[in-house]
């Protein structure tokens, strides 16, 4: 009978620890809220599709040709965009705090110091991306069409316009940079996902074609400011 109880008693804490584990588990908030409403990836990776030296990287970027893909600098994971009312409704998003600030400064001074050549500068207009370009580039315009259009996160057609603009083949002397997000980029080049603040260098090939060159996170700017 003892042995009975003492078996009852350890099941009864076995499940009361499962439960509790399980508990905690959903209770987790979500690292990266983007993540949370990750689109289906297509049949590519986003990988770069050789290995280049930072030097080289530097070489292409300097000769122009192509899509600089950033997204957002570092932003307050507790923040979310759902009270948002409109674009400009800053206080109802996802913002940049002071290290996504400074990281956004220091690209953009690595950038000038490189005399990397930049032509446009295009943004999401949500306001950590907006922010993100003016702290890094001093300008940016806001197009709705590299955040996506306003259908379902697995409408294999809500990048489309984002895609056709990374496919596109840019003319050498001048970069493209667009600031957006990570699920757009997913969406469209695949997995690895973006860090915040990371920048995919985008060579277009037409008709819907484009490889991934390079991919910088923040912290890589100074191994290009070494390899000049």
């Amino acid at each position: 009978m003892t042995q009975i109880r003492n078996l009852l008693a350890i099941f009864a804490a076995a499940l009361v620890y499962a439960m509790l584990t399980l508990s905690a588990i959903h209770a987790q908030t979500v690292p990266d809220p983007e993540a949370a409403q990750m689109p289906p990836a297509p049949s590519r990776t986003s990988e770069p599709v050789r290995r280049l030296t930072p030097a080289q990287v530097l070489s292409e970027l300097k000769r122009g040709g192509y899509v600089l893909y950033f997204r957002h600098a570092s932003t307050d994971m507790s923040q979310n965009d759902t009270r948002s009312r409109n674009y400009e409704d800053c206080g109802n998003q996802r913002n940049l705090i002071d290290r996504g600030r400074d990281e956004a400064r220091t690209i953009g001074a690595a950038i000038r110091t490189l005399q990397i050549p930049i032509d446009k500068v295009i943004a999401s207009p949500l306001c950590r991306t907006m922010e993100t370009a003016r702290l890094a580039f001093g300008r940016a315009e806001g197009v709705a069409d590299v955040r996506g259009a306003p259908l379902p996160p697995a409408d294999p057609a809500r990048y489309t316009m984002l895609k056709e603009m990374v496919s596109s083949a840019h003319p050498r002397g001048s970069n493209l940079v667009i600031v957006s997000h990570g699920n757009p980029f997913y969406g469209v080049a695949g997995p690895p996902y973006l860090a915040e603040g990371e920048a995919a260098v985008i060579r277009g090939l037409a008709n819907n074609n484009f490889e991934v060159v390079a991919r910088i996170r923040p912290t890589d700017w100074s191994a290009l400011l070494a390899a000049r």
